[in-house]
């Protein structure tokens, strides 16, 4: 017999709380590490590997999504989520204990695992238990988490960073360890409460799993990402490397689909792709991750190197948007609750995030941070909608059974759409900038223009910050300086046009997300 799964009150507030703390934990780990890598590189030393300790978690928490989205759809969600919790955990501590940059690289390679299904399985989760106008709320909830946490990562990682190192029974315990440590009590807490409180949320229909397409996806993304990571700075775009990481991906991706179309019960199911609200959300939310990463990822560089801005002046710069995130999100998921109507809040979001990204297409050399921070606090408050409506809009148009498939593809997409905007609009920035320094830069002696990457712009970021932001550290002359900052600028504006034009397509897409009425919470099949 099948019935549909009650829960108590207590099961729910206990199983939403558990909910939060591992979710904000996947979110907090994003960005406290980031204050902490000069203290790990100067200790583990290998600087040519610092940036595959961001890549490494990236990497297997992105290609893990679908996976454990799947696997909680046939296994239920508590399985999933204590696999996640555990290995999350593991990873963490592990890491804190690592002694050599390899280590950290494989540590954190094993914490991106458990991410991902902490992510993908806290929506789902969150999904089945509250109904839609609930689940709108929580949404908002769980999107000022994540811009809460943003806010505060680099603060508790340079806390820990700064003060946190400790000399115990003859053993010194640094810092920066601690900003893997700090997970442990209070994944230990979250694993705990959902043992005890948390129902089962069994999904399973008996079906054997995907292992192939699993295999696949990896198979199929781990060469995308690692291609996109590494155009134009590590390799140029047309090298062997780069060029045979992408035929491998694509080789990779027809072999996924053939296989896809022709197994039980897929990985990832394509007649989801038949659903208009699942494929219109997640292009739509594709594009939006897209254009707003290849923003916000070079404007502190901007700052810093074309403005003059001191390290950390730049990072308080995004602290506006982070602020607009919260309220806005949280405003949007109220407002949802209480009408039930989500698709005028996913609009009027988007049209702001437009509007906002236009207005930076007038920031310049002489424009304060105080007129950066406005228009970054407009961003957030456009951006806030979208981290949880889209989710919530296909939730409302799937079928039970596939909900975490769906959540987590969902996430999935606007990962690789984060992924490729940093990557494309990386070698758009490159080129544009480029392009405007042979206008305006002096010719070498030699006769030959003078270049600039983005990882010799980031290296210029990193020299001022290590001298206190003096600009003496600049071995460049005045002339090349002022002709690097009007070129910069005219090159971001360049790259707000191109993410105002992405933006617009998302736009178009969103108006043919269908409007469906919100349903009650779907039965959970329990055996009687």
């Amino acid at each position: 017999m099948q019935e549909q799964q009650s829960f108590t009150d207590d099961e729910r507030r206990i199983t939403l709380i558990a909910v939060m703390i591992v979710f904000s934990l996947s979110a907090l780990d994003q960005t406290i590490v980031s204050t902490a890598m000069p203290r790990i590189v100067a200790e583990l030393k290998g600087l040519n590997l610092y940036a595959w300790v961001t890549t490494g978690y990236l990497l297997t928490s992105t290609v893990m999504v679908p996976i454990w989205g799947k696997l909680s759809d046939s296994h239920g969600r508590k399985l999933i989520l204590l696999a996640g919790i555990a290995i999350f955990l593991l990873g963490s501590w592990l890491s804190g204990l690592s002694t050599s940059m390899v280590q950290l690289i494989v540590f954190r390679a094993i914490q991106g695992i458990g991410g991902g299904a902490l992510f993908t399985t806290a929506f789902a989760i969150i999904a089945d238990m509250f109904e839609p106008k609930e689940r709108a709320r929580f949404g908002g909830l769980f999107g000022s988490v994540f811009g809460l946490a943003s806010l505060i990562g680099p603060v508790v990682g340079g806390f820990f960073t700064e003060h946190g190192t400790l000399h115990l029974l003859g053993q010194t315990i640094a810092g920066w360890r601690w900003v893997f440590y700090v997970n442990l009590p209070l994944s230990a807490l979250a694993l705990f409460m959902v043992v005890v409180k948390m129902p089962k949320l069994s999904h399973s229909d008996g079906a054997p799993i995907d292992y192939l397409g699993a295999a696949l996806i990896i198979l199929t993304f781990v060469p995308l990402l690692l291609a996109l990571s590494w155009a134009g700075q590590t390799y140029p775009w047309g090298s062997p490397i780069i060029v045979g990481l992408l035929a491998f991906s694509a080789v990779g991706l027809a072999a996924f689909l053939c296989i896809e179309t022709r197994v039980r019960e897929p990985i990832m199911p394509l007649e989801l792709f038949a659903n208009r609200a699942f494929a219109t959300c997640n292009s739509a939310a594709f594009i939006v991750s897209m254009a707003f990463m290849g923003v916000v990822t070079f404007l502190p560089l901007y700052l810093q190197v074309g403005m003059g801005v001191a390290a950390t002046a730049s990072g308080l710069a995004m602290v506006p948007m982070m602020v607009g995130m919260i309220g806005s999100s949280t405003a949007s998921g109220l407002l949802v609750s209480r009408t039930g109507v989500y698709k005028p809040v996913m609009l009027g979001g988007g049209s702001m995030l437009a509007l906002a990204v236009f207005l930076m297409t007038f920031i310049g050399p002489d424009t304060s941070l105080f007129g950066v921070g406005w228009r970054m606090f407009l961003v957030g408050v456009g951006l806030g909608p979208s981290q949880s409506l889209f989710s919530l809009a296909v939730q409302n148009a799937v079928p039970p059974h596939r909900m975490g498939v769906a959540t987590s593809s969902g996430m999935f997409f606007r990962q690789i759409g984060q992924t490729m905007g940093v990557a494309l609009f990386g070698a758009l920035l490159t080129h544009n900038l480029n392009a405007e320094l042979i206008k305006r830069a002096p010719v070498e002696p030699s006769g030959v223009h003078q270049t600039i990457s983005v990882t010799q712009l980031q290296s210029m970021a990193l020299s001022r910050a290590a001298s206190g932001g003096h600009a003496s550290a600049d071995a460049r002359s005045p002339a090349m300086i002022k002709a690097t900052g009007d070129s910069f600028a005219a090159a971001m504006k360049n790259l707000f046009l191109v993410a105002l034009a992405g933006l617009f397509v998302a736009l178009g897409i969103m108006l043919m997300i269908p409007v469906l009425p919100m349903r009650s919470r779907a039965p959970v099949a329990v055996e009687a």
